[in-house]
């Protein structure tokens, strides 16, 4: 056990490997999961403590408890989604990351502005419906796994597509022919290294599945609109001529990051991108945390083998970090 601190988070997204990954650098760990989901943290025994609500907005209410046992946070998707930003950035529990950062991630034109001032090529955006001159994706706010995304070729679809969601924000943005791309980022205010551990691909409902049928099968089922919610995650190997860009890219993100939002972006983030066939990156996206396709990754990535001798998932390089920084005395640096 480090010094009597335990790694906890909520039981969902990518809560197994952050508890492996803590297990194995010699934390104790708790799940705080919902009523009836605890299963497979018992499973696999990667909890030492689950904490079960009824809703993940009871959190708040453990905050106590969490100072108590010197718990320290680990933030995934899960927890913009389910609790909301005004609460996670009220905890008062030490808590991995900056949380200055969540307001630019989870607006979309914060988001694009600091991407656009990192120097990173970016779709266009479209303002009005009337604009739509080439396919587009309509993009809703908040870490929803694609949810409610769809594809449109012109103002009247879009109109047609949009009904029930007027109200709702969302983001129209040119649609990008190319490979989609998912880097894995780790970057160290301790040490200011950045590192990239992995890369992957979204399998994405019902989209994905549409992709096998005929284009003339495909016709035939015409009152079928594609849908891009996520439900697995494939791993990739990038092309090693176009790692120096992503490292590029990565960096300039990260420095962009510690000009808008002292002290900046750290631990796991991803650019999620497409790769066209000029092997230029487009990047619409960015998570300023860690993403569940870094889950096939639990034993390491190719990438992380290159550079660690033990397997180092996503989870275990952060609690690697927390655990350089307890033994530094530099908590400072990495709990806000």
């Amino acid at each position: 056990m480090v010094r009597g601190y335990k790694i906890a988070t909520l039981g969902s997204h990518t809560a197994l490997q952050i508890l492996k990954g803590a297990k194995d650098e010699g934390f104790k760990t708790i799940a705080i999961c919902k009523e009836g989901t605890e299963e497979p943290y018992k499973s696999f025994g990667v909890a030492d403590e689950i904490i079960l609500v009824k809703s993940f907005k009871e959190v708040p209410k453990l905050e106590k408890e969490l100072i108590k046992r010197k718990a320290v946070l680990i933030p995934h998707g899960s927890f913009i989604a389910h609790m909301g930003i005004d609460e996670v950035m009220n905890l008062k529990v030490p808590y991995f990351g900056n949380k200055k950062i969540l307001e630019w991630e989870s607006d979309r034109a914060m988001e694009r502005k600091w991407l656009k001032a990192a120097g990173l090529k970016l779709p266009k955006i479209f303002k009005k419906a009337s604009e739509i001159d080439r396919s587009v994706i309509v993009k809703f706010h908040g870490a929803l796994g694609g949810k409610g995304y769809f594809i449109a070729n012109s103002p009247r679809d879009f109109r047609r597509k949009i009904k029930g969601h007027e109200k709702d924000t969302y983001q129209i943005q040119e649609y990008i022919i190319g490979v989609p791309m998912y880097i894995h980022y780790f970057y160290s205010p301790i040490t200011d290294e950045l590192e990239i551990l992995g890369f992957d691909k979204r399998y994405e409902s019902n989209v994905d599945s549409l992709g096998r049928i005929s284009a003339r099968d495909q016709f035939a089922l015409e009152s079928i609109d594609p849908s891009y919610v996520v439900v697995g995650n494939v791993p990739v190997v990038l092309r090693e001529s176009l790692l120096p860009e992503a490292f590029r890219m990565g960096r300039n993100v990260v420095e962009e990051s510690k000009k808008i939002a002292p002290p900046g972006l750290f631990g796991p983030f991803c650019l999620e991108t497409v790769v066209t066939p000029n092997q230029e990156f487009y990047v619409f996206e960015i998570s300023a945390r860690i993403v569940a396709g870094t889950n096939p990754y639990i034993q390491g990535s190719p990438y992380s083998q290159l550079k660690y001798k033990e397997p180092m998932s996503t989870g275990r390089r952060i609690a690697r970090e927390i655990k350089t920084a307890i033994q530094k005395k530099k908590t400072n640096l990495i709990f806000h």
